[in-house]
């Protein structure tokens, strides 16, 4: 059985679109991330898929429950843990008072080995907690009754390096234990850590689906060479060539076959050259383009000059809830 199944998902906010059309499947002891840049859809999937939002249109399912069978998601939410995008506490309890709260609504086999991890502070006033020990304590919440599936709205926001690689180190171990997770992320360095797969949405809509390696492989190489002649961009113009640029050095990213560009450089005098991996956010732009200012999942752009960015949440639904 599937960990997650959508077929059609679509919600609408009025006539805007949160998301459309989306078809995915996340087997059982998978690592998925799910990319897409703030406002492209990835809150309202996550909320879709736990019945806090009610689809438009479409199916979905997560442990075999329908998501629109409110009684029967109940029973499966008991095994699923969530950590929200920007968790919402009753600022007037420790942290220990609220890890209570949510043990005696779900279980606790493991709440005091996750404090103890993530150095959380459990016995001050929530109201006087930093963002990143926020986020450390819902952290706790949402792994402390050992789920068999969890899902993540952008789960590093707030932390800071070392905790992240603590964080990351926690997802590994649940990988290994079979837990399904599922992580909505912007942050693709995070996503080449630990996850088996990808999802990018964009505007809504599923754009790939495919192995982290697969995507890996599409963000290829950067190339950086100098060259004794004088050169035209035009003399770069392959297939496979990205972003590219001269000046004293011809620099470009390429996806294209070696040998097509080790038989363009056997044309010039090479002086000195460079090739590294290129970061994922190159393959991760080219299905983004320079769109960066387009509607997202609200209907507004992601911010600029002269206002606030759009964030991932603000799509007409309350994220504040930690509760599942």
């Amino acid at each position: 059985m599937t960990a997650i199944e959508t077929r059609g998902l679509t919600k609408y906010y009025g006539d805007v679109r949160g998301i459309e059309d989306l078809s995915l499947t996340v087997e059982r002891g998978e690592v998925f991330g799910f990319l897409g840049p703030n406002g492209a859809g990835k809150t309202t999937t996550i909320r879709t898929l736990l019945g806090f939002l009610s689809p438009t249109a479409g199916e979905g399912r997560v442990l075999g429950r329908d998501v629109t069978d409110e009684r029967a998601l109940l029973e499966a939410k008991r095994r699923i843990g969530y950590l929200p995008s920007d968790p919402g506490f009753d600022e007037g309890v420790t942290g220990r008072e609220f890890v209570a709260y949510h043990a005696s609504l779900k279980g606790d086999e493991r709440s005091e080995e996750l404090i103890e991890l993530f150095d959380v502070p459990v016995d001050r006033k929530i109201r006087e907690y930093s963002r990143g020990n926020r986020q450390k304590v819902a952290i706790v919440q949402a792994f402390m009754h050992e789920p068999e599936l969890v899902i993540m709205d952008e789960p590093t926001s707030g932390l800071d390096p070392l905790v992240q690689e603590r964080f990351n180190g926690l997802l590994r171990e649940e990988r290994d234990r079979g837990v399904t997770l599922f992580t909505s992320s912007h942050v693709l360095s995070e996503v080449r850590k630990v996850c088996d797969r990808v999802g990018i949405v964009r505007d809504g809509r599923l754009v790939a689906l495919e192995d982290v390696e697969a995507l890996l492989d599409r963000s290829g190489k950067r190339v950086r060479v100098q060259v004794a002649e004088s050169v035209a961009p035009d003399d770069f113009a392959l297939p496979g060539v990205h972003d590219l640029r001269v000046d004293d050095w011809v620099r470009f990213t390429y996806t294209g076959p070696y040998d097509a560009l080790l038989e363009r450089l056997l044309d010039y005098t090479v002086v000195d050259l460079d090739i590294e991996e290129a970061p994922l956010e190159d393959a991760f732009m080219r299905f983004y383009g320079d769109e960066g200012g387009g509607k997202g999942d609200d209907g507004k752009g992601d911010g600029g000059d002269g206002g606030a960015a759009i964030e991932e949440g603000d799509d007409g639904a309350t994220t504040g809830s930690t509760d599942v």
